[in-house]
């Protein structure tokens, strides 16, 4: 009896890493878990993937939804809460990666949506630029809970105001899913298509 408690609990110990292992995906390096919580939403993780810059790893990103989405179109129009999760990889300066994020919105942007996004886009691109620096192994999220709004947070604190159009998510989120994504392979990556190396 003693020796089969003692077998019992050697297993379960040697099981606890894979359990724990299950619960997240890597990226670049960069661990997802698997789901997440905002604001009292069960989201899952449809994808995770690595942002290059030429050969550079700049961030890792993880995108969740309520449920899994495999075209950019499902991801756009599923309602609930959203999150983009983002790993940085190495250091970048606030200013530059603003840039690089409202460049790539307006790039991706919908005609019919650019007077109800542009308020947007200047904001979130004064919310970086404040921060001066995004160290590598800063995170930063991206949150958007239907009728509030979305809110950046970066290493755990809510930055700037909410901003309240929808339709500013959706251009956030076609910078990545949009027609001329931030990189294909991590286009891919959130759609499970691809590991996003």
């Amino acid at each position: 009896m003693l020796l089969r408690r003692a077998a019992l609990t050697v297993l379960l110990s040697l099981a606890l890493p894979f359990t724990a292992q299950a619960q997240t995906v890597e990226a670049g390096g960069a661990k997802f878990e698997t789901s997440a919580d905002v604001a009292g939403q069960k989201l899952v993780l449809n994808g995770a993937g690595v942002r290059y810059r030429a050969v550079f790893k700049v961030y890792a990103a993880g995108l969740y939804l309520k449920a899994k989405a495999d075209t950019p179109d499902a991801i756009i129009k599923m309602d609930g809460a959203k999150r983009v999760q983002i790993r940085m990889l190495r250091d970048v300066s606030g200013k530059d990666l603003g840039k690089a994020f409202t460049d790539a919105m307006q790039k991706n942007m919908l005609p019919e949506d650019r007077a109800k996004t542009i308020n947007g886009i200047f904001k979130f691109g004064q919310i970086f630029a404040d921060l001066k620096n995004a160290p590598s192994g800063s995170l930063i999220q991206v949150d958007f809970v239907p009728g509030t709004g979305s809110q950046v947070v970066f290493d755990g604190k809510a930055q700037g105001e909410v901003i309240k159009e929808a339709e500013f998510y959706n251009a956030l989120l076609r910078i990545w899913v949009g027609e001329h994504p931030a990189d294909d392979n991590l286009k891919d990556a959130w759609l499970g298509k691809g590991k996003g190396r």
